[in-house]
């Protein structure tokens, strides 16, 4: 159980130490892994920046995961989801469009100097949590697309079985908790809040002030 966000970011980086002082950018999934990136790249004294995937909800059931797009577009899918469900490919479309309209919104709100250089760099990708993973695996196919040097995903908790996936994709999996048993992410917080677009952005303008000139 983590306190909130903060306390989960706190514990990560001291997982993440020997990193400071390398070629590092965070890159935070918002809203809620923004919180967690924020105190990773405070205590690294790293960059930061954001990805946006956005997840594809079934149909007539928005939070339950058919799979994800990414900025670019590449979608990912929870193939054994979309066969139970029967999902289309024509409602897989108009989903990703939708979402990617909203991606399109998000970024145009977080980040307001373009984007961050990842080519050639360690990257730590974060999130609050992962639950099917579909939202992060849209994430890390984006990002391997950018050419970085090193690729760490950084979450606090999520499913065993999830977070054994995830290691055959990335570099690095760094995962505080991985219980078997899992129904949400928000159960392993004390405070799971929701956040808002000024809040991200008060974040990462905070994150801006960090950087000394020269």
């Amino acid at each position: 159980m983590f306190k909130d966000r903060r306390e989960a970011g706190r514990r990560l980086a001291e997982r993440l130490s020997r990193l400071k002082g390398e070629d590092c950018i965070v890159l935070s999934i918002p809203r809620g892994g923004v919180e967690v990136g924020f105190e990773i790249a405070k205590e690294l004294e790293a960059d930061i920046d954001v990805v946006v995937p956005r997840k594809l909800g079934a149909p007539g059931n928005s939070e339950l995961a058919i799979g994800a797009v990414a900025e670019d577009g590449s979608i990912v899918l929870n193939e054994d989801i979309v066969s139970f469900l029967g999902v289309d490919e024509e409602y897989i479309r108009e989903e990703a469009r939708r979402q990617l309209a909203e991606i399109k919104r998000r970024v145009s709100a977080y980040r307001a100097g373009g984007e961050a250089r990842v080519k050639g760099r360690v990257v730590i990708l974060v999130d609050d949590g992962v639950a099917t993973g579909a939202t992060i695996k849209a994430a890390i196919k984006s990002v391997k697309s950018k050419g970085p040097k090193k690729l760490i995903v950084a979450i606090p908790v999520g499913p065993k079985s999830v977070v054994e996936e995830l290691k055959g994709e990335v570099d690095e999996v760094v995962c505080l908790e991985a219980p078997r048993s899992f129904y949400a992410i928000g159960e392993f917080y004390e405070d799971f809040r929701q956040l808002d677009d000024d809040y991200v952005r008060e974040l990462l303008a905070e994150a801006l002030s960090w950087k000394k000139p020269g």
